[in-house]
């Protein structure tokens, strides 16, 4: 039988008052209030993103990636995927939740929806493997 003092109690309750208002309810909450970015469109000729997107560490973000079946294309970052925490990819009635990613291809009219939480500020590319122009990349601006 565990047996603890008065003193015990008093330096717990003085400890719980150290934490914040709410902080627990805020943290609990992450993966439910995340927020939609617009898709990435994997086309033949068509650029991939229109703008960088701009997130922020520590908040969580869903990301729709398209293939409109006008080619068999990939979409690939090691980067990228090293610097977040991939909650789960949704592929049609599939949830996978990987422990780590380079790539992504779709083949035919086909969409993945990635939800992930940025992990490292920086600057981070998704681009189709084997492109150089920026048209065929999506920048990732994390502060």
């Amino acid at each position: 039988m565990l047996r603890v003092g008065m003193s015990h109690w008093l330096v717990a309750a003085g400890l719980l008052g150290m934490i914040p208002p709410g902080a627990a309810e805020a943290q609990s909450g992450l993966l439910t209030k995340g927020t939609d970015l617009p898709p990435i469109t994997l086309s033949a000729m068509q650029p991939l993103a229109e703008k960088p997107y701009e997130l922020q560490a520590g908040k969580y973000y869903r990301l729709t990636i398209k293939s409109d079946g006008s080619d068999d294309l990939a979409i690939g970052g090691a980067e990228f995927f090293r610097n977040v925490w991939i909650n789960e990819i949704e592929v049609e009635d599939v949830a996978i939740k990987p422990i780590g990613l380079d790539s992504i291809s779709l083949e035919g009219e086909s969409e993945a929806e990635i939800s992930f939480i940025p992990i490292r500020p920086g600057r981070f590319v998704l681009r189709i493997p084997g492109t150089t122009g920026e048209s065929q990349s999506a920048t990732f601006n994390v502060k």
